[in-house]
């Protein structure tokens, strides 16, 4: 089967998901490695990650920053405040960042983003940068003009996670006013805008099968997305979700490795985020993401005295993450898996490239 992924079918992927057998997840870890070298070579790319704000319209029963818990500092950067971690990530010659928050259409919010993509483009403009850092917006659902202003604005990455395709699962964990439907919208939206799209399910929520696992994978290939942000399922104090029985951390991390290795395989030559969430599991499993078939990284850049109050889930690893010391430390980690940082480039998916020539 490993040999011909362009044959699956649903019920092929969630056999491979079901692998349990060592030497079994061994081979499919090497074939997906095998094809991630192929199609996108050995280069890792890093995006450093700015946190802009941790208040949200919206109300999901798994997110720490859900709009209901009282418990949670809110927070808004200032545009300087997000400037300077900009500067930051282009000193550490990470080409790259992304822009995270909770969910916000509110004017003020959307004009502050905006200003700030733009000021990023102008102010690391050099000549190892000669257009500026890459930007990928990872801040929601938004109406066609936002996303039109975004993309104007210098943003050309945007990820939007869809959580699952199962619409019945999608309803039990979101409120009412979300719908999948919207959700999918959205995504076809930010292709005809011109954004590279990239989205992303939680893996092992509460209720959720193999199948749906597996028809996620195939959603990835028939929607020709061009990234993906996946991890395992964690849950978040005081919230709905937690209550309810969910596989245990072992079984999500392999599926979280198996999930990144199927959609490498199948989609070949896109890029695939080695997720935080997965080494809040294990503290090696980044890496071990990374020779399962993903190629991207997103170190933590928020201001340090602001991350604690962006926690989406219980545990989260990076916290404490130094920027500096973790783009040096990680040169010696990924040397010792065959695999080397790509310096100063915006690393954009082959498949967005190809696709948009």
């Amino acid at each position: 089967m490993l040999t011909s992924p362009e044959t699956w079918t649903q019920g092929d992927i969630a056999a491979l998901l079901r692998t349990r057998d060592p030497d079994e997840i061994e081979e499919i870890r090497a074939a997906a490695e095998q094809v991630l070298l192929r199609e996108c070579g050995d280069a890792v790319h890093l995006r450093g990650l700015v946190e802009s704000s941790n208040v949200c319209k919206c109300d999901c029963d798994y997110c720490g920053i859900r709009k209901s818990r009282r418990d949670v500092e809110r927070y808004t950067l200032e545009e300087d405040d997000i400037l300077a971690c900009a500067h930051l990530i282009a000193e550490l010659g990470y080409g790259s960042m992304v822009i995270q928050s909770g969910e916000r259409s509110d004017q003020k919010f959307i004009d502050l983003t905006a200003r700030a993509v733009a000021r990023i483009k102008r102010e690391t403009r050099s000549g190892d940068l000669p257009d500026g850092l890459g930007i990928t917006l990872c801040v929601g659902q938004q109406s066609r003009d936002v996303y039109q202003r975004l993309f104007d604005a210098g943003a050309h990455r945007y990820l939007l996670r869809i959580e699952t395709t199962n619409p019945d699962l999608f309803a039990k964990i979101h409120p009412k006013e979300q719908t999948l439907a919207s959700r999918m919208e959205c995504l076809e939206v930010l292709r005809e805008v011109g954004f590279q799209v990239g989205t992303g399910v939680m893996i092992g929520l509460p209720g959720q099968t193999v199948e749906d696992l597996a028809a996620d994978v195939m959603f990835y290939k028939t929607q020709d997305v061009d990234m993906f942000g996946m991890g395992p399922y964690i849950p978040a104090p005081d919230t709905p979700l937690v209550a309810q029985d969910c596989p245990p951390a072992e079984d999500r991390l392999r599926l979280g490795f198996l999930m990144i290795a199927a959609t490498r395989l199948l989609c070949r030559d896109v890029n695939i985020a080695s997720t935080t969430a997965l080494q809040t599991l294990h503290p090696h499993a980044r890496e071990t993401g990374l020779r399962f078939g993903a190629n991207v990284l997103m170190p933590q850049t928020t201001p340090p005295e602001r991350r604690r109050s962006y926690q989406l889930y219980a545990g989260k690893s990076n916290l404490d993450e130094n920027a500096a010391t973790f783009r040096t430390e990680l040169e010696a980690r990924l040397k010792a898996i065959g695999r080397r940082i790509e310096v100063n480039k915006w690393g954009d998916s082959r498949h967005a490239v190809r696709r948009m020539q």
